[in-house]
């Protein structure tokens, strides 16, 4: 590889590290062709960048980064090395771990998700539970809407609760209207009887 092509390749690096909130390095090794393929291209499907770089260059790369130190993940670059880049927090995570129920690989060697680094293979399982930012505005608003769904349906009952009384209390009203009257019939004749008496 040239000067040039070495300051092109820096270049590419870059431009996807550029304002990355979720960084993986993972181990391809062992992936023939086609399987490697596959991998790329359910990445793809996950809106996943994946690019094979070589680790000096990839190094040279993140040194440039302003605003993140990654130095924390150079002592992984070693072998053969795929960067990913992802918007969802634990997208690439559950993509390897999905991956490996048929393969070993890929491996996980580092990873930057929400402002922390995560070193070694072990931290998989880690990943993949950790909630995209998706996935907690989603849990919040189901939380919002469940009070306001309480209250929604309480209301509902209670309209629903209102209109049945009203029209129980509208129905005895009507009957007992005859009965009151009838009582006051016989008490109209005897005040017009009493002066009749005297």
């Amino acid at each position: 590889m040239t000067k040039d092509q070495k300051v092109v390749a820096i270049q590419e690096i870059k431009d996807l590290l550029q304002d990355a909130k979720v960084v993986y390095v993972a181990d391809l090794t062992g992936l023939n062709a086609s399987k490697s393929s596959d991998f790329r291209r359910q990445a793809f499907k996950q809106n996943i960048k994946i690019k094979v770089v070589k680790n000096t260059l990839l190094q040279k790369a993140m040194e440039q980064i302003e605003g993140v130190d990654y130095a924390e993940m150079f002592e992984t670059f070693k072998g053969n090395s795929a960067l990913m880049i992802a918007d969802t927090a634990n997208a690439p995570a559950k993509l390897i771990k999905d991956f490996r129920k048929k393969e070993e690989k890929p491996a996980l060697k580092s990873a930057f998700v929400q402002e922390t680094f995560y070193v070694g293979d072990e931290n998989l399982d880690t990943l993949v539970s950790i909630k995209s930012r998706e996935e907690m505005i989603g849990e919040i608003i189901g939380l919002l809407q469940s009070p306001i769904q309480r209250v929604v349906s309480a209301l509902q009952n209670k309209s629903e609760a209102g209109e049945a009384t009203t029209e129980e209390v509208a129905a005895p009203a009507v009957e007992e209207t005859p009965a009151e009257a009838a009582p006051e019939a016989p008490a109209a004749e005897s005040t017009d009887e009493a002066p009749a008496a005297e």
